[in-house]
């Protein structure tokens, strides 16, 4: 399966680009960097696990998007709380954060199978 065709990484990759491009009214540059990387590795840790031959290799891959997610769930959280993310976008954020964190977890069980 090419990753390119999975909804989790087009989804995943549409919520990077949005991130990157709403960024670019942060200025707080560490907040800034963090968030957007948190966003990055979801995505690219989606492609290099797809990529690799072994099923263990795929799902470490797959946990470590997972996590990222939590992390710029958890990073939007806070830049709502502190006024660098407008609430309604933090919100959409934050659920399709978690909308995709379901998602992997049920395309890890499913690779485990």
């Amino acid at each position: 399966m090419r990753y390119r065709n999975l909804a989790i990484w087009k989804r995943s990759r549409g919520l990077s680009i949005s991130v990157y491009k709403y960024s670019l009214k942060i200025r707080d540059f560490g907040f800034k960097d963090q968030l957007t990387r948190s966003a990055l590795s979801v995505p690219s840790n989606i492609a290099e696990g797809f990529e690799k031959n072994y099923t263990k290799e795929k799902t470490r891959f797959l946990s470590i998007s997972k996590g990222s997610l939590g992390e710029f769930a958890t990073q939007v959280d806070i830049g709502v709380e502190v006024g660098f993310i407008e609430k309604s976008i933090g919100n959409k954020w934050m659920q399709e954060a978690e909308e995709l964190s379901k998602m992997i977890g049920k395309l890890i069980q499913i690779i485990k199978s």
